[in-house]
């Protein structure tokens, strides 16, 4: 994944933000963003002057991340085995990440969560609506959908995407296609393979672990439903 391309592909997508916002003023405390990649929420939340800590499994984004803030408390760790020296009153998992962890390897990233959170600290993950996924089945690549400048070369890339769905998962394609002077293209692709699981799922496991849980359909508090665009898994340590 181009680190570059990733984040100026997200980092104009805000619906999310006064979410996450509401949820570090009420923490009163150090905050841990699990999967920060290139900082879209946690340099914004930084920005804002909360006490937060980043962690990712992907040195190129954590790289890229470092070339914005260089004194970013980020740290290069698998969100599964991590062990850092820090308890928090918040732990959030943002854009889209808890869905492409399997079972298992949510279970193990829900006990490192366990073991990182203070007493009546709260874990919440956002990610797509199970009921979209399932219904998304396999696609033809679709025409333009965003158009930006690359901020190195000052050239146009086209971003497009396609997916195809296999057993109990979804892949999603992104195609950056960097628009040459000589009408030369150049096509960068980068992947992210969803779990088609259904939302009581979610909940079984975290309830499993310890949490009073509530969902969400939107980043309003609208409730989930079939009809919703997001699962919000919001939960609270006993």
């Amino acid at each position: 994944m181009d680190p570059t391309l990733y984040h100026i592909h997200h980092t104009t997508y805000l619906e999310d933000i006064p979410y996450w916002i509401t949820l570090a003023d009420q923490a009163q405390g150090p905050i841990l963003e699990l999967g920060c990649g290139t900082g879209r929420i946690f340099s914004l939340l930084r920005e804002e002057g909360f006490p937060i800590y980043g962690l990712d499994y992907d040195p190129g984004v954590l790289h890229f991340l470092k070339t914005q803030d260089t004194t970013a408390p980020v740290f290069l760790a698998d969100m599964q085995y991590f062990n850092l020296n820090v308890s928090f009153p918040l732990v959030i998992l943002t854009c889209n990440t808890y869905s492409t962890l399997t079972a298992s390897q949510r279970q193990r990233t829900l006990q490192r969560v366990c073991a990182h959170l203070q007493p009546g600290g709260i874990f919440a993950a956002s990610l797509p609506s199970p009921y979209d996924l399932i219904a998304m089945g396999d696609s033809e690549e679709a025409g333009a959908e965003d158009t930006f400048i690359h901020p190195e070369s000052g050239n146009p890339v086209e971003v497009s995407s396609s997916w195809q769905s296999k057993g109990n998962q979804v892949t999603i394609y992104w195609h950056y296609d960097h628009l040459q002077p000589d009408g030369t293209v150049n096509r960068t692709t980068h992947s992210i393979t969803h779990q088609l699981d259904q939302a009581e799922l979610y909940i079984k496991e975290m309830e499993a672990c310890g949490f009073e849980v509530q969902t969400f359909g939107d980043f309003a508090g609208s409730p989930f439903d079939e009809e919703a665009s997001y699962l919000i898994l919001q939960g609270r340590l006993r």
